[in-house]
């Protein structure tokens, strides 16, 4: 599944992109771009695959994506064979790091989002009344004047900085390069966890990685990651089973042992709970886009 690189072309009068896609089906291939990008679908059912996630849309669904992550959304079989008594339809929000200037991302006020920035390399589907409050300025988004438009964009980042109502999509391991934290610490322990995550490895053989006490690394990675480290090393072994499943040529119970699971029963537990559906059932998913 090779993603496809899109330029999204921008009117000169606009700073960012505000459109609707909208026809039998969306067309969009599996692809990416330099452009963060919210997506709310208005009408349509059928499953978003976001890095290695697959899951399922429908009315009111909101997504927000990082710069690079390859991402498409796949209609039902109702509206691919053009027979939905409705059209396909989605809002789509596009700004790059730089749409106020290089040095906008600088400024103290937007400290705070520049986080969320970092979460939505993985992607993040929005939930609750974060969801219902964006859904709402983004509707309104293409009938206001470009001061407006502007002012809803601000308002947007702000609801996005202090929200927890959001779930993560794509796995560390896929997006390998994601930090949450430039520091020389993090980079090492990221570094060590992408390294050795298919071994065992100890709280306290992390924390020294970090050169840290067990209870203040625990803290810190909460802190930084918003999950412990266990959930966070099996997010990171189940992103690499996805990859070693699409690749068709080992087993399940070979993909399990491969990516640190000591039995199948555990890894398929985990699997089920992160991916919704089991090893097996997301190898025949993936066949959709190939």
């Amino acid at each position: 599944m090779k993603a496809v690189e899109f330029h999204l072309p921008q009117d000169v009068d606009k700073s960012f992109i505000v459109f609707r896609e909208t026809g039998d089906f969306f067309p969009a291939p599996w692809h990416y771009h330099a452009h963060y990008e919210f997506v709310l679908v208005n009408k349509s059912t059928g499953r978003r695959m976001v890095g290695d996630h697959i899951g399922y849309f429908d009315e009111e669904d909101l997504v927000f994506i990082g710069s690079l992550l390859p991402h498409v959304w796949v209609n039902d079989p109702v509206y691919l064979q053009r027979q939905a008594p409705d059209k396909a339809d989605a809002l789509v929000l596009h700004f790059t790091n730089d749409f106020l200037g290089e040095d906008f991302m600088n400024i103290p006020e937007i400290e705070n989002f520049k986080k969320v920035l970092k979460l939505a390399e993985r992607g993040m589907a929005l939930r609750g009344e974060t969801r219902e409050k964006i859904n709402t300025l983004i509707r309104q988004m293409p009938d206001m004047n470009g001061l407006q438009r502007l002012s809803s964009l601000f308002l947007i980042f702000d609801i996005m900085s202090v929200t927890t109502e959001y779930e993560l999509l794509a796995s560390p391991r896929f997006v390998q390069n994601f930090y949450y934290d430039s520091s020389e610490r993090f980079k090492r322990i990221t570094g060590y966890i992408m390294e050795n995550f298919d071994k065992e490895i100890s709280l306290s053989e992390i924390a020294a990685v970090g050169n840290m006490g067990v209870t203040a690394f625990c803290n810190f990675f909460k802190e930084q990651f918003r999950v412990t480290f266990v959930e966070y090393l099996t997010t990171v072994r189940i992103g690499h089973a996805c990859k070693l499943l699409s690749q068709n040529d080992r087993n399940v119970v070979e993909v399990a042992y491969e990516c640190g699971f000591n039995n199948l029963a555990n890894f398929n537990r985990q699997f089920k709970k992160l991916k919704d559906m089991t090893p097996s059932d997301y190898r025949k998913t993936l066949h959709i886009h190939s």
